[in-house]
């Protein structure tokens, strides 16, 4: 029987790695075997990225589209509220008046004239 994943393209999720231990907040660009795509940030300096967008300083965030071998990845989940605890997505919302999913989006750079 297979399992059916909640995950799909778009969806704000938590991936916690393995070697060295990095937990990773963002929007799931893919899924496969072979591992996982991520636009997101590190959460260790949670606090810190918070106040930068609320300041307005998002250049300033170290926000990356990456790739992550499967090897590498210890867990996914979904950034839901769990037993009273909102998701860190509505945390990012309520702290920095910035919609996640806005500050997630696909940053295209133009060619330098």
């Amino acid at each position: 029987m297979a399992i059916t994943l909640p995950f799909r393209q778009g969806q704000l999720v938590v991936v916690v790695l393995r070697e060295p231990r990095e937990r990773l907040w963002g929007r799931l660009l893919g899924l496969e075997a072979a591992g996982v795509a991520l636009r997101g940030i590190d959460v260790s300096p949670w606090d810190e990225v918070l106040s930068l967008v609320r300041r307005g300083e998002v250049e300033l965030v170290a926000l990356s589209s990456r790739f992550y071998p499967m090897h590498r990845v210890e867990s996914l989940y979904l950034d839901e509220p769990s037993s009273g605890v909102p998701s860190l997505g509505e945390v990012f919302a309520v702290r920095t008046g910035v919609d996640p999913q806005d500050f997630l989006a696909d940053r295209q750079t133009l060619p330098p004239e």
